[in-house]
C-alpha cells in the first residue's frame, strides 16, 4: 500500500502565487498603453473626419445658398428686361396712338370744312334741278360709253365717254357720290390698262400673216431635190415618190389653188373676228393651217409659222374688263334710292 498524501504535501505542491506571475506584470502594462494609443488615435481620426464632414456639408449648404441666390437675380433681370420690353411696346402704341388721333383731327377739321361747304352749298335753291340734269348726263354718257366698248369695240371712244362723265361727275358736290367717283376712277384705270382692243389686235396679226403668206416659198422643187437623198436625186426625173397622206402641192396650177384656199380661210377669219365669233374664227385658222401643210414642205420654217398660226387663234376676241359698267349700276342704284 502506498503512502497517503497529507495536506502538507498538497500545500507544498501548489504553485507560489507570489513567485511566479511576476514577470508578466510588464506586458500587460505595455499591452494596455498600445491600446490606449490606438483608441486615442481612432478617437483622433474620427473627430477630424467629423470635423472634415462638417466643413463640407457647410461648403455644399453655402454654395447651394450661392446658386439659389444667383438664379433670383436672373430671375429679376430676365423680370427687368420683361419690365423694359413692355414699356418699349407701351411707348410705341403710345406713339402709334398720338399719330391716329393726330390724323383722325386732322380728318375731323377736313369733314368741318366739307359740312360748312355742304350747308352753304344747300342753301341754293336751283341745287337740285342742276344735280339731276348732271347726273341724267353722266348715266347717258357712261350708257354711250359701254355700248361703244362692247358692240364696236371702240376703246378710244369708249374713254373719251368716261372722261366727260367723269369731268361731269365733279361738278355734283353731294357727299353721297363720292363713292360713285372712286369707282368711275377704278374703271377708268382699268380702260387705260387696256393697250389695243384685242379684236383689233387679232386682226392686225391676221393682216401681217396674210401679207407673209401671198406666195409659197420660191423654189420648192429645188429646195426638196437638194434635201433628198442620193438616189432619190438620181433618179428623181424618173419617179417621183411622195406621201399619200400630205402631198405638197408642187403644180403651178395646185400651188394657186391651195393659195386662194388659205387666203378665203383668213378672210373668212377675218370676218368672224368682226363679228366676235371665237368659234369660227379659231375653225377658219384651223381650216388655213391645213392649207399651210399643202403650200409647205416639212421644215422649221413650216412649223414656225404653224406656230404664229395657232398663236393668233389664242387670241381673245372680246375684253374681259370685271369692273365694267359698275359704275353705270351704282348711279342707278343710288337714284333710286333717293
Amino acid at each position: 500500500m502506498g503512502r497517503s498524501r497529507t495536506p502538507r504535501d498538497a500545500v507544498s505542491t501548489t504553485p507560489d502565487p507570489t513567485s511566479a506571475p511576476a514577470p508578466a506584470t510588464p506586458a500587460r502594462r505595455s499591452g494596455a498603453g498600445w491600446w490606449l494609443l490606438l483608441i486615442l488615435l481612432l478617437a483622433g481620426a474620427g473627430a477630424y473626419g467629423w470635423k472634415q464632414w462638417q466643413a463640407r456639408s457647410q461648403r455644399e449648404r453655402t454654395e447651394t445658398q450661392i446658386e439659389q441666390q444667383l438664379s433670383a437675380i436672373d430671375g429679376r433681370i430676365d423680370a427687368v428686361r420683361r419690365d423694359q420690353r413692355a414699356q418699349v411696346q407701351r411707348l410705341q402704341q403710345a406713339d402709334a396712338t398720338n399719330r391716329v388721333m393726330r390724323d383722325e383731327l386732322l380728318g375731323i377739321g377736313q369733314r368741318a370744312a366739307l359740312v360748312e361747304d355742304t350747308v352753304a352749298k344747300l342753301s341754293d335753291p336751283d341745287r337740285y334741278g342742276a344735280q339731276a340734269l348732271r347726273l341724267d348726263e353722266t348715266e347717258l354718257l357712261l350708257t354711250m360709253g359701254q355700248q361703244r366698248l362692247t358692240i364696236a369695240g371702240d376703246l378710244d371712244g369708249a374713254r373719251r365717254a368716261y372722261v366727260l362723265a367723269g369731268q361731269v361727275l365733279d361738278g355734283i358736290d353731294d357727299p353721297a357720290y363720292l363713292s360713285l367717283r372712286q369707282t368711275l376712277q377704278q374703271e377708268r384705270a382699268g380702260l387705260e390698262a387696256i393697250g389695243i382692243e384685242p379684236r383689233l389686235q387679232a386682226m392686225a396679226e391676221l393682216d401681217a400673216f396674210a401679207q407673209t403668206m401671198t406666195a409659197a416659198p420660191p423654189q420648192l422643187a429645188g429646195t426638196t431635190r437638194e434635201r433628198a437623198p442620193w438616189w432619190r436625186r438620181a433618179f428623181g426625173h424618173l419617179i417621183d415618190v411622195r406621201p399619200s397622206e400630205r402631198a405638197v402641192a408642187v403644180q403651178p396650177a395646185d400651188r394657186l389653188a391651195a393659195i386662194a384656199g388659205l387666203q378665203l380661210e383668213i378672210s373668212l377669219a377675218r370676218a368672224a373676228a368682226e363679228r366676235r365669233d371665237a368659234t369660227g374664227f379659231r375653225a377658219a385658222l384651223a381650216r388655213a393651217d391645213g392649207w399651210l401643210t399643202r403650200l409647205w414642205p416639212e421644215s422649221p420654217e413650216l412649223q414656225r409659222e404653224r406656230a404664229r398660226l395657232k398663236a393668233i387663234a389664242a387670241r381673245p376676241l372680246s375684253l374681259a374688263i370685271p369692273t365694267l359698267g359698275s359704275t353705270l349700276q351704282q348711279l342707278r342704284q343710288l337714284r333710286a334710292s333717293s
